[in-house]
């Protein structure tokens, strides 16, 4: 499974320049960046569940790509229950386990902030064609074409490892090699998969410069990528998420600047 859905990229959502969807998800993750506090990731949080319904994506091929951020995020959260500094009233002291009503505060922004950067950046980029995200970065961000052309080529070959994982193990199952010593076997696998990339990113490059994407030419794209009204409709909602999300924590008094601790 790769994190781009073919079948999303005909929406309304999919046909917006991957540019602007960029842009999108950069102005809430870095608004969320300034503060780790529970009520301005929430409100982002929030005001994104309401608009998922806008972006037509099924819910199971969402919940297959969320569900193992929602986890890394709990796992997260109850290390800091448990561990975090404590402050505030102390409601569990047990040699290096401290659960403190700071703590939980804390817990919770964090458990509330990596789901509201990871969510609207699945939703956008679940729609979103490589292809159409290299155009974009390389006719309106003016990204050097040799840079685009490599990113490309790399995140094109990120789906195959989900395969070459697959095959590696029918192909150690069936030499009877894969039967006991789970961990022995992931370490051995994993390093596999390791080489493997290894070998197939170099023969990827080779092929790549002998058939001249490393030309000193100015490069044509056979796309245009341009910006329209939806798009810059998008970037304001996303700036307007933002804004909503810092205007209640600051009238909510839980604004904790970054910069400021």
């Amino acid at each position: 499974m790769s994190l781009v859905d073919p079948d999303l990229r005909h929406t309304r959502l999919g046909r917006m320049n991957p540019v602007a969807k960029l842009a999108a998800a950069g102005i809430l993750s870095i608004t969320l960046l300034l503060s780790i506090d529970p009520v301005s990731a929430g409100v982002t949080l929030g005001l994104t569940l309401l608009l998922l319904p806008f972006a037509r994506i099924p819910p199971r091929a969402l919940w297959l790509r969320v569900w193992p951020i929602g986890v890394g995020a709990l796992i997260a959260a109850d290390a800091t229950v448990l561990y975090g500094r404590p402050s505030g009233q102390m409601y569990v002291e047990w040699g290096l386990l401290r659960i403190s009503e700071g703590s939980i505060d804390l817990a919770l922004a964090i458990f509330l902030r990596v789901l509201a950067i990871a969510l609207p950046s699945i939703i956008l980029f679940v729609t979103t064609d490589p292809t159409d995200l290299a155009d974009g970065l390389a006719q309106i961000v003016r990204l050097p074409a040799r840079f685009v052309i490599g990113a490309l080529a790399g995140l094109r070959l990120v789906g195959l490892l989900i395969d070459d994982w697959r095959e590696l193990s029918l192909a150690r199952r069936a030499r009877g090699v894969a039967d006991a010593g789970r961990l022995r076997r992931f370490l051995g696998q994993a390093f596999a998969l390791f080489v493997l990339a290894i070998r197939r990113g170099t023969k990827l490059a080779t092929a790549m410069e002998a058939r001249g994407f490393d030309a000193p030419v100015p490069r044509t794209w056979a796309r245009r990528s341009v910006l329209r009204w939806p798009d810059a409709a998008l970037v304001a909602i996303a700036a307007g998420i933002a804004a909503a999300s810092v205007l209640v924590a600051v009238a909510a008094g839980t604004w904790n600047f970054v910069l400021g601790l």
